[in-house]
């Protein structure tokens, strides 16, 4: 069955724009920018957009922006996202469009995100007549860490919610131009923990007369391990990583302090609650074991972003259509990693996949990960990326998740 149409359009409009795409992702990619306000970054993609028949939702607390697409039918809605931001990371690819902000990169490819994005929107916008439905542009600030998306669901930006939603994640680690996902969670959720054990300063000559937390410190690391193992079922799977240890200033002094940082990614709220119940019993109890105190503070972070098994359907029905059998790789499990566009499809069915971009001579298995201040990626691979945007958003406005329609 021709499931799109459209498909033949769409491939062809995703090569007459890459060259396009790829000068405004250089010109995104040499002046990256952090957090939840990107002037430069929201101004470039703006301006990508200028003369588009586009409606323009901008809000108060982040800069990033929705911008809406009207097809004649008055039928459904569907979203599409992009985010923007970029890493504090010191960029060392040797690029001819390398950063040239010091401590940013756009490591996680954000920047082909959004130029994939505006090839999206003209591409659409070129066929505005033969659209059913609505669709929404998200150009969304702040992934890395500063809850972009929930911000913009705040702020009431993607108010009235679409029908739904689909998002697209570079990666050099799948082979390049192949679309990666998986129904259910695909990506974990990501909490962080600070660690704060009190003991008492003395001289390092004498610490029976000091309360070291050092060592009390380094035995809820290790506890913390075992807790993992044994409390939580290896079917349900949380992974406690401790990045951070700090404590004293010199090697002969006994400090007051050490603290213990890191995070806790989970795919299940019970899980997720099973380790930050874990950590707050644990701590204490082992620091009170050695007449010291502990406080442990959990910062909620993204939740799991999960994909409804139609979304996922479509995903992959839609890039076989358009690119052929091999094009569609269904993950055999979730992935660590976190995404907070988990916020969107919190209230939204939907789906996230990954499309391959493994850098021309590299090898897809051992090439640069996203977040190496040397990662680098195949640019061409974008034009697929229009090409499944555009398709994804036709068909789901002409037929919904009934792909027998």
């Amino acid at each position: 069955m021709d499931l799109i149409p459209s498909s033949k359009f769409w491939v062809e409009a995703g090569d007459d724009l890459l060259e396009d795409m790829i000068t405004l992702r250089r010109a995104i990619h040499e002046e990256p920018e952090l957090g939840l306000h990107l002037p430069k970054t929201t101004a470039k993609a703006k301006a990508a957009l200028e003369g588009l028949p586009l409606e323009i939702y901008e809000g108060p607390s982040t800069s990033g922006f929705v911008a809406i697409l009207r097809g004649p039918a008055n039928g459904r809605t569907v979203l599409l996202r992009g985010d923007m931001d970029a890493l504090p990371l010191q960029e060392d690819t040797g690029l001819d469009f390398t950063s040239r902000t010091d401590g940013a990169m756009h490591a996680c490819g954000h920047d082909t995100h959004v130029a994939m994005l505006v090839g999206a929107a003209r591409a659409l916008c070129a066929r505005r007549d033969q659209l059913a439905g609505t669709v929404m542009f998200m150009f969304q600030p702040g992934e890395e860490g500063h809850h972009g998306a929930r911000w913009m669901l705040d702020d009431g930006l993607i108010d009235p919610l679409p029908d739904a939603a689909f998002a697209l994640h570079i990666s050099p680690n799948i082979p390049t131009g192949v679309f990666a996902g998986r129904a259910g969670p695909l990506l974990a959720a990501a909490d962080v923990f600070h660690i704060t054990v009190n003991g008492r300063g003395g001289h390092a000559s004498a610490p029976h007369d000091a309360l070291d937390p050092i060592p009390v410190a380094c035995e809820i690391v290790t506890a913390i391990q075992a807790m993992v193992t044994r409390r939580i079922p290896a079917f349900d799977p949380v992974v406690v990583t401790v990045g951070k240890i700090q404590a004293g200033t010199t090697n002969n002094v006994i400090p007051e302090v050490a603290v213990i940082e890191g995070t806790i990614r989970s795919f299940s709220e019970r899980s997720r609650e099973l380790a930050h119940e874990g950590l707050r019993r644990l701590a204490p109890h082992i620091a009170q074991a050695h007449t010291a105190d502990a406080t442990v503070e959990v910062i909620p972070g993204f939740p799991v972003t999960v994909c409804t098994s139609e979304a996922a359907a479509l995903f992959e029905r839609t890039a076989e259509q358009l690119f052929g059998p091999g094009a569609w790789r269904t993950m055999p499990s979730p992935a660590m990693g976190a995404e907070d566009f988990a916020y969107v499809l919190q209230k939204v069915p939907g789906a996230m996949a990954f499309l391959g971009a493994t850098p021309e001579g590299g090898d897809w298995r051992s090439c640069c990960a996203l977040h190496s201040n040397r990662m680098v990626l195949d640019e061409r691979v974008m034009a697929r990326g229009v090409a499944m945007h555009c398709a994804m958003a036709e068909t789901y406005l002409s037929k919904g998740f009934d792909l027998e329609a």
